[in-house]
């Protein structure tokens, strides 16, 4: 397969070409655990689920009905190259891939997609996770910039593939974090050219490495003697914010950028377990020996993690909080524990692979210096039971038989494993009920459910709560600490939806009870609570609206709410988008929405695709969330 073939798949469909799992694997609990439609919704309900528990209002409530309780009409699906937001809303585009940060570069265009340089002062590719942080009267937009539309960013390379050092460069300064500042002015919201807090970070940036991994001979390089300096941040996909004002971008598909020039190099037997092969996505290891494994075979142990920034601090030095585990981290929910302990819960965003939860041994207190309060505590794996309890397993030397608290950070997967943590259905974004202690994670789909074992060789029976083999459709799982305290390592959990089709689907295809021919989705993806405690999900699934995926239309975002389980469309993206990424201005008046790998032309009719942040506002100027 070429490199212009690899670039072309998803990051999931890449990790199984270059690392191909068995056809078949024997589960001693795949019958016993398979449950019918019937008994797990029976099972649901016996352990209090609101979502199974709430009766028949939301598949018979009227539009005007969800109007009332969530203060807009739900929309219907679309299929266009556009989007489409509720009656009385409006909605316009903020920030774009290779839009100026500053006065002194061109925007791009179809005949001028810019340098390397350029690339590194204007607005990166393919938004993701985002938050806006507030200075006076100034607010500033962080936001991630996961990977490239690599036939748009090099359109103008026959294969769109770097073929010079310049290309190459565009590719490292496209991918990472944009922070700008962002202003209203007659109720458009635009970047501030110019604004001294306007930077990004990128591929190449200076990132020191803290936590107990710091320094470990695995980080250790030929040009970072000491561990502890890395270069570069990428595939940055969900986040999350600090209560002392920093941003936190997780560090997902690191693995597909490594490849070598050296056909034949034996490579460390963990690389499998993490995806890291000779054949890379995008041929860096042409230009850059950071990305050759035969020249800096560490450096794969450099990345995996979640990196601290200060978005209002344009001369702040970005860290690699290595406590919270190597992995491919989609977001990092963090909550204030009743003792005062910071706790961060994570998703590793790949079929089979396992939720984790961090506590600190620190305290956070208003004021208090923060500067290693990510840095020293206790890293967990999820163990879910199919009778609706489960526990955090603590990953130590002691239970994982690994060497060191070091080993353990670096190799968190191998951690999970050791302790017997529950494969998942891809657990994505993370969130946490601002009203009560009530933890939330999209399981967006696995297609090897029940069919084939993760990339360790763990088994992933059906059952728990990943009840369906070939899940298509994806589920959101809830947990709630036994006592109501994050620190708890016992929860019970259940199930707030499972996505499915109820018109064309069959058994647990059909999804779950408050699923119905007016709000089906597949594949939920990022999530986030508002200020009233209302939970908005977004998708990024199969938006052919064909077949089992009919009736769904393309990528949207959902409001539902947690004491009801009901659920409405609010928005649904362009053709080929991912809808992603989701924040609000100061005064929770706009809310602001990324716009990942648009189809067509999307936004500006101008001949290729561009993603974006959007703004969405009410047209009375009420509060959105």
């Amino acid at each position: 397969m070429t490199k212009q073939d690899l670039a072309d798949l998803s990051f999931d469909d890449y990790d199984e070409v270059i690392n191909p799992r068995p056809d078949t694997c024997d589960f001693d609990r795949v019958v016993e655990s398979g449950l019918s439609r019937r008994g797990f919704l029976g099972g649901m309900v016996a352990f209090g689920s609101g979502a199974m528990a709430m009766g028949s209002t939301i598949l018979t409530g009227s539009p005007a009905s969800a109007a009332a309780r969530f203060g807009f009409t739900p929309i219907g699906i679309d299929t266009s190259n556009d989007v489409t937001v509720p009656v009385g809303y409006n909605w316009h585009v903020v920030a774009k891939w290779g839009q100026p940060l500053f006065s002194d570069v061109a925007d791009v265009s179809a005949n001028h997609l810019g340098t390397g340089a350029s690339q590194a002062r204007a607005f990166g590719d393919n938004t993701d996770g985002m938050d806006v942080f507030t200075i006076g009267d100034k607010q500033v937009l962080a936001v991630n910039n996961e990977y490239i539309q690599n036939r748009v960013l090099l359109g103008n390379r026959a294969k769109g593939m770097p073929e010079t050092d310049d290309d190459a460069l565009k590719v490292k300064t496209a991918h990472g974090v944009s922070i700008a500042e962002i202003a209203e002015t007659d109720g458009q919201w635009a970047v501030v050219l110019d604004s001294p807090f306007n930077r990004r970070i990128h591929m190449d940036t200076p990132i020191q490495i803290a936590g107990p991994a710091a320094g470990h001979d695995l980080l250790k390089t030929s040009a970072d003697a000491t561990g502890t300096n890395a270069l570069g941040t990428w595939n940055n996909c969900g986040n999350g914010r600090t209560p002392w004002g920093t941003y936190l971008t997780c560090e997902e598909n690191f693995n597909g950028y490594f490849g070598s020039t050296q056909s034949d190099l034996e490579t460390p037997r963990d690389f499998k377990r993490y995806g890291i092969s000779l054949q890379s996505r995008y041929g860096l290891e042409q230009f850059d020996p950071r990305f050759d494994l035969s020249q800096t075979l560490n450096e794969p142990y450099r990345h995996g993690y979640v990196v601290e920034i200060d978005p209002l601090n344009p001369d702040s030095t970005p860290v690699k909080r290595t406590a919270l585990g190597r992995f491919k981290h989609e977001n990092a929910e963090l909550v204030i524990a009743n003792d005062g302990r910071v706790v961060v819960y994570m998703g590793d965003d790949e079929r089979g692979e396992f939720m984790y939860k961090f506590v600190s041994d620190q305290q956070y207190g208003e004021g208090s210096d923060t500067s290693t309060l990510l840095d020293t505590g206790a890293l967990f794996a999820a163990k879910f039971n199919d009778d609706g309890t489960g526990k955090w397993l603590e990953l130590t030397p002691q239970t994982t038989g690994m060497a060191s608290q070091a080993e353990i950070c670096v190799l968190s997967r191998q951690a999970g494993s050791a302790v017997g943590a529950t494969t998942m259905d891809r657990p994505e974004w993370v969130a946490v009920n601002p009203n009560k202690a009530e933890v939330y994670c999209c399981l967006t789909n696995n297609r090897n459910r029940g069919i084939k074992p993760n990339a360790g060789g763990d088994p992933t029976p059906v059952g728990g709560p990943n009840p369906r083999e070939a899940n298509n459709f994806g589920q959101i799982v809830r947990l709630r600490p036994t006592t109501g305290d994050h620190t708890d390592t016992g929860f019970n959990w259940d199930l707030y939806v499972m996505a499915g089709n109820p018109v064309v689907g069959e058994g647990l295809n059909k999804g779950s009870a408050n699923i119905n021919a007016g709000n089906m989705f597949n594949s939920p993806d990022g999530m986030r609570f508002d200020s009233r405690g209302m939970m908005w999900i977004q998708t990024d699934g199969n938006d052919s609206n064909e077949g089992e995926f009919a009736g769904m239309g393309n990528n949207q975002m959902l409001m539902g709410d947690p004491a009801t389980g009901e659920i409405v469309r609010f928005l649904t993206g362009p053709s080929g988008s991912e809808v992603t990424g989701l924040t609000w201005s100061a005064d929770r008046r706009t809310a602001f929405v990324g716009i990942q790998h648009p189809g067509g032309d999307f936004p500006d009719r101008a001949g290729m695709p561009r993603s974006a942040v959007i703004a969405v506002k009410r047209d009375d100027g009420g509060v959105i969330g």
